[in-house]
């Protein structure tokens, strides 16, 4: 392997697990941690201010999600919205049926709820996805029963950049409601992934609810926000005061909140341009890889319109994921075997597995995601390193050495 350079520089390739706090939304969060203080819920001037700032996010966040701002909740991040989605959607609605519709893709704070649900006895059709991570609108309509309530699948896989069709969906839903003289089933999308590069209009996606994410769109960590449609009841999961029209308790965050709005205008703001960019450095890297690397396998939809445009996620045959990491942390090189939340499991991934590929497989996965910082400079910083990491690990892998064996010959 080559030796470690003196210098060593630092390259970001984990823009799905979090991304930077953008300067410009970093500002627009400043002067509430120390002059613009006050509590939103004070009748005062201080905390009428805050108020003010939280009002206004709302009105930004609801005009780009094609929404009113009553319509929209806020959270201490996305598993938060999710859990408060899946959850309140299902106690709200549990007399009306105990069926839930999802994919075993879905991120943790989706399936997590989901089995808790399950103690209190729902049933949890989980629609079968094809090899690269995508489910079809008609199998999601033929799993739909009498007693469904809830629907919750995900806009885009933090793990493959599968881009599900939520708007077929959607559609497929508002037929059978139709026919059925029914408002179910309800609608539930996590949007974290999609933020930065999906159109999120409620009204084209067909959705009720949607969840969304600070830290995923170079906004603050521990902020979220809830859509929930006019008219769709859901039962709170926090319990206090009255925030948040009593579905949210505790002291709004009023900081984060600014910064998440701010966050999410300028994200859709660049999402065209910086998916043609970012698409292009995925293209570039997959091209140096497949040129330079044997024995590698793509993981989900190629290229192209069905994957987010910044995830690339690459089998390397014969090594452990974790070990790679590893070794490339030792030149500066920052990625991720896949999704941040799980990264201390040595189990491979659940969206791999999900997707049909084995169990020794899974284990040599590794995700590449993008972001605005990104150039081809570090693509080529990483593939001066990558082949000889990946030559070294094989040298020493267990599996190589078993397909070595005299029997195997």
């Amino acid at each position: 392997m080559l030796p470690r350079p003196k210098i060593i520089k630092k390259i970001y390739l984990d823009h799905a697990a979090t991304t930077p706090v953008d300067s410009r939304v970093l500002a627009s969060m400043k002067p509430f941690f120390s002059e613009k203080f006050g509590n939103p819920s004070a009748l005062y001037g201080l905390g009428r201010e805050a108020r003010n700032a939280v009002d206004d996010a709302r009105k930004t966040i609801a005009s780009l999600m094609h929404a009113l701002p009553e319509n929209i909740f806020f959270t201490a991040g996305g598993s938060e919205s999710d859990n408060m989605a899946i959850f309140g959607t299902a106690r709200a609605h549990a007399h009306k049926g105990k069926h839930i519709i999802s994919l075993a893709i879905e991120h943790h704070a989706v399936l997590r709820p989901l089995e808790e649900l399950v103690k209190e006895g729902f049933e949890i059709t989980y629609v079968p996805v094809d090899k690269n991570g995508l489910v079809s609108s008609e199998a999601v309509a033929k799993a739909i029963r009498p007693d469904t309530i809830l629907i919750t699948i995900m806009f885009a896989n933090n793990e493959m950049g599968s881009i599900e069709p939520i708007a077929d969906i959607g559609r497929e839903i508002l037929k059978f409601r139709k026919a059925n003289n029914s408002i179910y089933p309800l609608f539930h999308t996590d949007a974290c992934q999609a933020a930065g590069y999906l159109d999120l209009d409620v009204e084209k996606t067909h959705v009720d609810l949607m969840s969304i994410n600070g830290g995923k769109i170079y906004g603050p960590k521990g902020v979220g926000a809830l859509y929930v449609r006019r008219g769709v009841k859901i039962s709170p999961i926090i319990f206090g005061g009255g925030q948040e029209k009593s579905m949210r308790a505790g002291t709004e965050n009023t900081a984060g909140i600014v910064g998440l709005a701010k966050a999410l205008e300028i994200a859709q703001a660049l999402k065209e341009k910086e998916s043609i960019r970012e698409r292009e450095l995925t293209k570039y890297l997959w091209g140096q890889i497949t040129k330079n690397i044997p024995e590698i396998k793509l993981n989900g939809p190629e290229i192209g319109e069905s994957r987010l445009p910044n995830n690339l996620n690459v089998t390397f045959k014969n090594i452990e994921g974790e070990a790679m990491l590893l070794y490339m942390d030792e030149y500066g090189i920052m990625c991720s075997t896949g999704s941040a939340c799980t990264s201390e499991s040595l189990e491979p991934s659940h969206v791999l597995r999900a997707m049909g590929m084995s169990y020794e497989m899974a284990h040599g996965s590794i995700r590449f995601t993008f972001g605005r910082s990104n150039a081809k400079a570090d693509i080529d910083y990483l593939m001066k390193y990558l082949p000889a990491i990946i030559s070294t690990l094989r040298e020493i892998s267990p599996v190589n050495s078993v397909t070595k064996h005299p029997k195997y010959k």
